[in-house]
């Protein structure tokens, strides 16, 4: 990753690097819960394009949001106010593009769920790799209240975590829906007390950093291939991306500090 990457200092998104390898990506509008107004969308597509042509040393990245009010809010309202149509497209053509990024993004993302991901930042939960939650986030894709519908990938990501019944439910009825429900319904993986929000996030995510990078990067992908294509065009896909790693110095680093009985220090080669 260029040097002058993380020296950039973004408008609406602060970076921090809390542990070797692992990212945090900050969504800082506090004053607006943090919702996604245009320069955001600027701002998340250049991160997450970036860690697609070169994540650097990054292993991990945890996504969270400013604050203990909220994750995010979604699109920003308030901009959106008396957009033509023209204008409202063509924001949401930005949106678009990060969220692709985003959901194509090779190094593994966390989410943790400060508070309320409504909209779009419930869109943004549903697209990570898999979500923590404090006990007081709140979930809501409530776009059919508003006269449009999920935008940002939901209505495809959200059957994949919590089955399409319940998506369906959820989207149709516009419905908020508490921490404790994202989790018995797939959409969290963990919920915890606000305080210890971070931490468990951080936990995580350093696991995942000290594992080899090329192997994390190419099962993620194998992973997410599985509910795009056949099981055996799957699995030869699986193939393809076990075989990247065969000639790598992470492979011979790796059988050599089991037999040796150490920690592999692993260098992405």
């Amino acid at each position: 990753m260029p040097e002058t990457f993380e020296t950039t200092t973004f408008e609406t998104v602060v970076l921090e690097r809390p542990a070797p390898h692992v990212l945090v990506v900050r969504l800082n509008r506090p004053e607006a819960r943090n919702a996604m107004n245009t320069q955001m969308g600027h701002d998340l597509k250049r991160i997450w394009q970036q860690m697609y042509v070169d994540p650097g040393d990054t292993r991990c990245i945890i996504l969270t949001g400013t604050g203990d009010k909220a994750f995010c809010a979604g699109g920003d309202l308030k901009q959106r106010n008396n957009m033509t149509d023209s204008q409202w497209q063509q924001q949401h053509a930005l949106f678009e593009q990060g969220t692709l990024a985003l959901v194509d993004c090779p190094v593994p993302v966390i989410a943790a769920v400060n508070g309320a991901a409504f909209g779009g930042g419930c869109e943004f939960v549903c697209a990570v790799d898999f979500a923590y939650g404090s006990t007081n986030a709140r979930f809501a894709l409530t776009e059919v209240s508003l006269g449009i519908m999920p935008g940002a990938m939901g209505t495809q990501n959200l059957p994949r975590a919590v089955g399409i019944r319940r998506a369906k439910e959820i989207i149709l009825t516009a419905s908020p829906f508490t921490a404790e429900e994202a989790l018995a319904w797939g959409l969290l993986n963990k919920v915890v007390a606000p305080d210890e929000l971070m931490a468990t996030a951080l936990e995580t995510a350093e696991k995942i950093a000290r594992n080899a990078p090329i192997s994390t990067r190419q099962a993620k992908k194998s992973i997410s291939m599985s509910t795009q294509v056949g099981y055996h065009t799957g699995y030869m896909y699986e193939i393809e991306a076990y075989n990247r790693m065969v000639p790598t110095e992470d492979r011979l680093e790796g059988v050599r500090a089991f037999n040796e009985k150490r920690r592999p220090d692993f260098k992405g080669r």
